[in-house]
């Protein structure tokens, strides 16, 4: 076997060895699209939910306070302090969840660099304008999952600060004290009807990603 035909062999065997490596890799990313669209439908629910618990609790806090109502007032204050601890849990762990998307990406970004580089090395301009597209998709995700962990570490913050506010307000019902409990409960719902927009927003992203999905299967299939 002469030192062409080794090459061309080689060359071959590389190609084929990357484009299967890609494969699997796009089939993780698609497995891991699905998973979280569904992750975000069952948030998208649950913040629904929230806003509606919210407007129950302000009514509940407007019936009591104008009947003079202290046990009711009372209540109030327990489901508050109830609520905000579940949602600062939950924004926490939604927090991290975001930060390790935006680890993920950069991997991918990582991996996405180094497959360009062997395409332009190994002369396959197909493969190399597919990957190029790639790293464009996975720097548009990186953005927009960046995006997300800004805005809920800003959601975050605002729960955090009316929860702290909340506890000096505890048992609080003057007419001064009562205006701004009222006021922080009204602050906490329009967060939740925010984070209810912020959900479709990632809801789109979501569907897009898929789409780019069924994108890198064709690609594959191309490739092989």
């Amino acid at each position: 076997m002469n030192r062409r035909t080794t090459a061309l062999l080689t060359a071959l065997l590389l190609s084929s060895t990357t484009a299967s490596a890609q494969a699997v890799r796009n089939h993780a990313e698609r497995a891991q699209d699905r998973q979280e669209k569904r992750q975000d439908r069952q948030e998208t629910r649950d913040d629904r939910g929230d806003v509606a618990e919210l407007e129950a609790v302000l009514a509940r806090f407007d019936s009591a306070r104008s009947r003079q109502d202290a046990a009711g007032l009372a209540e109030v204050d327990s489901r508050l302090r109830t609520l905000l601890r579940e949602e600062l849990s939950e924004g926490h762990a939604e927090l991290a969840s975001d930060k390790a998307e935006v680890r993920h990406d950069t991997r991918e970004i990582r991996s996405d660099r180094r497959e360009v580089r062997r395409d332009g090395a190994a002369g396959r301009p197909v493969a190399l304008a597919d990957d190029r597209g790639d790293l464009r998709d996975d720097r548009r995700d990186r953005r927009d999952d960046r995006r997300d962990a800004q805005v809920e570490a800003a959601s975050q913050s605002v729960r955090w600060r009316i929860a702290q506010e909340l506890k000096t307000l505890a048992g609080v019902q003057t007419p001064v004290g009562l205006e701004r409990k009222r006021s922080l409960i009204v602050e906490l719902a329009q967060l939740a009807r925010h984070e209810v927009r912020e959900d479709k927003h990632e809801l789109r992203e979501d569907r897009r990603e898929l789409r780019e999905d069924r994108r890198e299967t064709r690609e594959d299939r191309r490739q092989r």
